[in-house]
């Protein structure tokens, strides 16, 4: 695996603006009920965490692996949201904790951000963390050939891209990939397929991740979208999302054309909830279920 490296001290200004305690308070008056999720450790998962996964020049990027003691597991490669500019992999650890002890090897992925670096940076990342964890398929009890992806929000947008985007070099730092970062399943947890949209509100955020509006750069924001992309080589999908249309936009257009190509497709609402439902119970279980159910179908029992 990469070994630590020491650099000069530069400091990386990271947005902090989004946390689990941010749309708890967001939320909260809305959805009196909700409960944020507690991490939790698991006697079968062993636990591995800031691992480097990549060097850039200034500094590491880092996974967190939660390893079923299993010995080939399927693996869940799991992105956080934050609007590409905020955000941390932390936020991702209780789901992580939960599917392990459920007979998959789960990493949660740090990427860079949008005041870091634009577009098309954090799906390079993505990408290396995919190709990192397959090389050490045996430390991490990975079976190489079921590989899923899932996001939330923000990282939800960027898994689909991502799982569309399969053996597509555009998407591959230098255009080449000497191990594949190809992925089996994906999993969208409400986040939009398509940024320009008639369903879809995205503006400032989306622009800066972007590097620039859609009238400055409609190019980079159709390629972003992975409605853009979606074909016969396309691997399954569940899509679970809660009340709010804007935050699925493109997502029915994109079933159409999975459809056409008898690619499994599954969809799950929380017809009363908050954005960010995998965060809080009561939604949180019940998300665990529909997530484990679908793996089942196409990864595990395969």
């Amino acid at each position: 695996m990469c070994s630590s490296t020491v650099f000069a001290v530069q400091e990386i200004k990271k947005d902090t603006s989004y946390t689990v305690n941010s749309s708890f308070l967001k939320y909260k008056k809305k959805f009196p009920a909700i409960e944020i999720v507690k991490t939790k450790r698991f006697k079968n998962v062993t636990e591995k965490a800031t691992i480097t996964y990549k060097t850039l020049e200034n500094r590491n990027l880092y996974l967190d692996a939660f390893i079923n003691d299993s010995d080939k597991n399927p693996a869940v490669i799991l992105v956080h949201g934050g609007g590409w500019k905020s955000g941390n992999k932390s936020h991702m650890k209780p789901l992580a904790q939960v599917l392990a002890s459920k007979g998959y090897s789960c990493f949660v992925i740090e990427y860079r951000l949008s005041d870091e670096a634009k577009y098309p940076a954090a799906i390079f990342d993505v990408k290396k963390a995919i190709q990192f964890i397959k090389e050490n398929a045996k430390e991490f009890h990975v079976d190489t050939t079921k590989i899923a992806i899932l996001g939330a929000s923000s990282g939800a947008q960027m898994a689909t891209l991502i799982g569309t985007t399969n053996n597509n070099l555009k998407f591959e730092e230098n255009h080449q990939n000497q191990v594949s970062s190809t992925v089996n399943a994906i999993i969208n947890l409400d986040g939009i397929l398509a940024f320009k949209h008639p369903e879809s509100k995205e503006g400032k955020v989306a622009s800066l991740w972007l590097g620039g509006t859609f009238n400055e750069k409609p190019t980079v924001w159709q390629e972003a979208s992975a409605l853009t992309h979606v074909d016969e080589k396309t691997p399954p999908i569940l899509f679970i999302n809660s009340q709010y249309e804007r935050f699925h936009a493109g997502r029915d257009d994109m079933i159409k054309i999975l459809d056409k190509n008898n690619i499994y497709n599954q969809v799950e609402t929380f017809p009363n909830s908050p954005h960010t439902f995998w965060l809080f119970h009561p939604y949180f279980n019940k998300t665990v279920h529909y997530i484990t159910k679908f793996l089942d179908k196409t990864l595990k029992n395969k």
